[in-house]
């Protein structure tokens, strides 16, 4: 399993409404394929680049795809794992949807911003929705993770949780951010400002 690659970015480019970067590493290319929002954040060709990626092997195929994030790779494969999702509309997906806005659309089941993305019908983002939220939870109750957070609503401690999950934070992480973040969130019912300042803080530690 190739779980990130690293060398010099060689060429960029499109192919049928995918996007993908060709890296140069010890003198052999690998072509990972990912979004546009991804290649519009990548280094000048000739500089050195590194992309999380994940393997997938089919019958006719072997491909890399890669994100500047390990998160947004953890999150990929979270929905190409739905049945229905294959890789191409996973793309989609994360090149409308920022991670969080994608994660939170989810967990929402925020059927109209999942289906903004090219492909993804009301049926798929029903389904999507209900497949990753339900997977989710149940992780997080299988982990032993808190129900009820003492500074915020159960439903929006519950919503940050599985957020952080769904991008790929260990259960411990998740509970040690939150508990870090709780005196400075004190009365914030905001799932976004929950998940913003979990995440600045888990970006802090690392």
């Amino acid at each position: 399993m190739i779980t990130f690659v690293r060398g010099m970015l060689a060429e960029v480019g499109p192919r049928s409404g995918q996007s993908w970067a060709t890296v140069d590493v010890g003198g052999v290319g690998y072509r990972v394929w990912t979004h546009a929002r991804t290649v519009g954040k990548l280094p000048r060709i000739g500089e050195e680049v590194k992309l999380f990626t994940l393997m997938i092997v089919r019958e006719d195929a072997m491909q890399l795809f890669g994100f500047l994030e390990s998160g947004e790779r953890e999150l990929f494969g979270q929905l190409v794992s739905v049945s229905g999702i294959g890789p191409r509309m996973g793309l989609a997906l994360l090149e409308t949807l920022a991670p969080t806005e994608l994660v939170q659309a989810i967990l929402q089941g925020n059927t109209r911003a999942l289906a903004l993305a090219p492909g993804v019908g009301t049926k798929t983002a029903q389904r999507l929705a209900l497949e990753l939220r339900s997977r989710l939870s149940k992780w997080r109750e299988e982990s032993g993770m808190s129900a009820v957070g003492a500074r915020a609503s159960s439903r929006v401690y519950e919503e940050v949780e599985l957020a952080l999950l769904a991008l790929g934070f260990a259960p411990g992480e998740v509970v040690r951010a939150l508990d870090a973040v709780a005196p400075a969130m004190a009365g914030e019912e905001q799932t976004e400002a929950w998940l913003r300042a979990a995440i600045a803080w888990l970006s802090e530690q690392g």
